[in-house]
Order: C-alpha cells, then structure tokens, then sequence
C-alpha cells in the first residue's frame, strides 16, 4: 500500500488480508472458531504505525461477517465516520459569547487554553452552564471561523504589524495585470553563492529584477553588491529605457525602495509606486517565483566555475534570460514572457531621455542661504549660489544623496529647474578677484552725491502737533560752558 492511500481504506485492505482467507475458503462446519483462535494469536503488523498488533477473535469474529453479508468486502471493512460527525453539540449562547469575547482578545492562544480559561470564568459564574469539553469546543471555534493564529515572535515586527494584525483576516488572491507596462514588480535578492571582489574577499551579489505583471518579462536584471537606492535606480533607468515608462510599480518597503530619490522620481514620471502590506511578501510571490528559478537553473549552470566575479555573473545572467527565460513557456500564461509581452495590449509610455531621468530621481532639501558669501552646505560641502538668487533667503536644491556633482537649484513653487550648483573652489577665491555683490547699475547710483534731505516728514508732523498744545518742553536745558 502506497503512502497516497487513505487511512481508511489501508485500514479497509488490512482487515481484509485478515479474514480475506476465510471467504476464498470457508473453514468447515465447526471450524470457524478454530481459524479464528489461529489468526488471533498472530502477530500482524499495524497498517499506520508498522508495529505488532493482535486483535481478540471476537474482533476478527465481527469483522468476518461483516464482510460474508455483503458483495463488497472493502466497503463493509471499512472505519466508519462517527454519527455525530459534522455535528457540534449545543453550546449555551452566553458561553458562546464567552469563547467569542476571549478570542478578540487572545486570537494566538491554543484551544486548550482558551478552554483552561473557560473553565476559571465559568466557575465564577456557574449559572451559564457546564464547561464544554476540549472537542466540543474545538470544532466550535474550527467551524466559526476562530482559528489559532501565529504568533509574531520579534517585537518589532508585533508593533508594526499591530494595526495589521488587529484587523479582519483576509483571503489570499492571486491577480495580475491586465496590460503590458499596467504593473511591474521591483525587488532584491540575496544569491546563494558568493563571488570573488577585486579585494581578494567572498561577498554575497545582490540581484535586482524588474519583471512586467502581465507578461512576466524580466524588464531588467542585474547582481550588484549593496542593496541601496543607487543600485535600485542604476537599474531601474535601464529598465525603464529598454521597456518603456510603466504605470505602477509594486515594491516592498525597504530603505532603498522608500529613499526619497526613489518616491519622488517616480511621481515625476507619473509612475504609481505601491508597496506590499508589512509582513505580506506573498504579494510579490511572481518575483519569488522567478528567483527560484535564478537558483535552480542559472546559479546551478555555474556551479562548475570556481572562479565567478560579478562581470561574469552579470553576463552570464543577461544570457541566461534573454536566451531561456524568455523563450520558454510560462506554466501560467501559456506563452512565452517574450511572446506576451509583444502581442499584448500594452499601456507603456515613451521613455524620456536619459538627462531627463537623472533629473527625476533626485532627492528634494531645503536649505538657508548665508548671506555673508552666497553659500549653502549640502553634506559638508558648501556650495555657491549665483549672484541673481543671492538675495533668496530659503534655498530648494535637488540632488542625489550619492552624487554631489550635479546639484540643482529648483524653484520652490513651480519646481522648475533655474540653475546648476556647484561647489566652491577656494583655490580660485585665493586670487583676491571679488565681483561687486549688486548690479551695476545701484552700485553706480550709491556712488552719486545724496542732497541731504532735513528732518524727515513725520518727525515734524509730531514736533508741529506737540508745539499746537501749548506745553512747554518737558526737559530742561543744560547750558555748555
């Protein structure tokens, strides 16, 4: 009997190869008891546990006319399901609110503790009823839906996932995406096998993989050696250049995903970014099913290569995807990702040039301008304003957290790019060469005589009206000698 049968029916066969012997040769009149004594001092052995068993001869008794009285042997031999099988026997509704009641507040408790704590309310308060036993009240909470939930070991993760957790559970749906470019999913993956850096130390490679929803195109692919929003960007550009401008992208909530270059660069490009819910990476289950498939068939491909860095890696990948990933048959779609990513309907955009793209995934910061030399600092390095912005006391730039040597100067209304930052050479101040700090025009002016212009308007308008009351000057005058 094979391990795919049921219990029942290997129970069904074993009692049949017991007494199977007596109804392909009934014992003579007056035998029966005889064969069945036999049988009952054998040791046969357990069609679950594989150990030695005996059964008494009344057993096998039952059991052979059970079999004798009917054409299907198996059948009769077979365990019956209980007769209240199905059935949950009636629980008092006050004790059902109870059990309700407790497990809001307790969801991860085990039955026998939920049913432990019963027992202590109940005999504070014996008039709701007897205490159900642990069955009864098992398939109670199994059949409204009051399972025991898992629970989170990490206090981290119970805080944030607190406000998930509290909630409604809810059913698992597999989707997808009803257009080419609709959705693509973003995510990283920690390889299996390290690879030798230029330093003489084994480090771990990183995957990247963008794949397209509907078609399950890897858009793009590459190992890098840190999983930060640089590496996510690097890649996410060629993706976007080789596939086109895509609708939403799906990411889960790690820091190089929620870096501001990375939010802020997909709203300027209208791209919806949604992330996965705490603790749920089965949203991404389409990538988890791709890098299994980088760990069973490419990494294994170079299992045989001791001598692996990440510009093999990376080349062997690309060949690997475009040459067998895309042209085999998707289990799913039934076409190949190459194949439906051409002959579906596809809602992908024109990809902007690559200047415009750099420009879109920058960071946005604020900053105070000092006055005394036009300057601002952007991670300890201090960058000149242009003489035409000296008078802006707040600054808007936009950079990248990893590349200082394209800072913009935005405005901070409008978000258009008035000019290019960059940063002091104090080298060059060291000439003594120093431009007039305003137009020439106002520096000409101050130049020129001033008439002197007597006391000012309102001083005589006061000193007119204190003369009109009539009062002398509340002071008196000192006399010089």
């Amino acid at each position: 009997m094979g391990d795919h049968t049921s219990i029942k029916q290997r129970w069904a066969q074993f009692r049949f190869s017991l007494i199977g012997g007596l109804l392909a040769a009934p014992p003579a009149p007056g035998q029966l008891q005889e064969e069945l004594q036999r049988l009952s001092e054998k040791a046969w052995e357990h069609p679950i546990t594989k150990r030695s068993v005996s059964f008494a001869r009344s057993t096998l008794e039952r059991w052979y006319y059970a079999a004798l009285a009917t054409n299907d042997p198996l059948s009769a031999l077979r365990r019956h399901p209980r007769r209240d099988r199905g059935r949950i026997r009636t629980m008092p509704a006050a004790i059902a609110e109870l059990v309700r009641a407790q497990y809001q507040a307790h969801p991860t408790w085990s039955y026998q503790l939920h049913r432990d704590n019963l027992a202590a309310l109940l005999s504070e308060k014996p008039e709701l009823g007897r205490l159900p036993s642990y069955s009864t009240l098992r398939r109670f909470m199994i059949a409204h839906g009051l399972p025991k939930q898992r629970r989170v070991r990490s206090r981290s993760a119970m805080s944030s996932s607190s406000s998930f957790s509290s909630g409604p559970a809810r059913e698992r749906r597999s989707f997808e995406a009803e257009y080419v470019g609709g959705l693509w999913h973003l995510d990283f993956h920690h390889g299996s096998r390290k690879i030798l850096s230029p330093r003489g130390d084994w480090q771990v490679p990183i995957l990247l993989a963008i794949l397209d929803d509907h078609s399950r195109l890897a858009c793009h692919t590459q190992w890098y050696l840190q999983e930060t929003a640089e590496c996510l960007i690097h890649g996410l550009l060629q993706a976007l250049i080789k596939r086109g401008l895509c609708r939403a992208l799906l990411t889960d909530n790690g820091s190089a995903m929620i870096a501001g270059e990375t939010t802020e660069g997909l709203a300027r490009l209208s791209v919806l970014h949604r992330t996965t819910l705490p603790h749920s990476p089965y949203q991404n289950g389409k990538q988890e099913v791709f890098f299994a498939q980088v760990e069973s068939r490419l990494l294994a491909m170079l299992e045989g290569h001791a001598d692996l860095d990440l510009g093999l890696l990376n080349e062997a990948t690309l060949a690997w995807v475009e040459m067998d990933y895309h042209r085999r048959v998707h289990s799913e779609t039934g076409q190949t990702p190459l194949e439906r990513f051409l002959s579906g309907p596809s809602v992908a955009r024109p990809c902007p040039s690559l200047d415009d793209l750099h420009l879109a995934f920058t960071a946005t910061q604020q900053r105070t301008q000092r006055q005394s030399d036009s300057t601002i600092s952007l991670a300890g390095t201090r960058f000149e304003i242009p003489q035409r912005f000296s008078h802006l006391k707040r600054i808007t730039v936009r950079f990248k957290s990893w590349d200082k040597s394209h800072v913009f100067l935005v405005d901070e209304n409008t978000g258009v790019v008035l000019d290019r930052l960059y940063p002091i050479d104090k080298a060059k101040n060291a000439s003594g060469l120093r431009r007039p700090l305003r137009p020439q025009a106002i520096a000409e002016a101050r130049t020129k005589e001033v008439p002197e212009s007597g006391i000012a308007p309102l001083l005589k308008q006061h000193m007119a009206e204190y003369a009109a009351t009539g009062l002398p000057p509340a002071y008196i005058k000192k006399e010089t000698p």
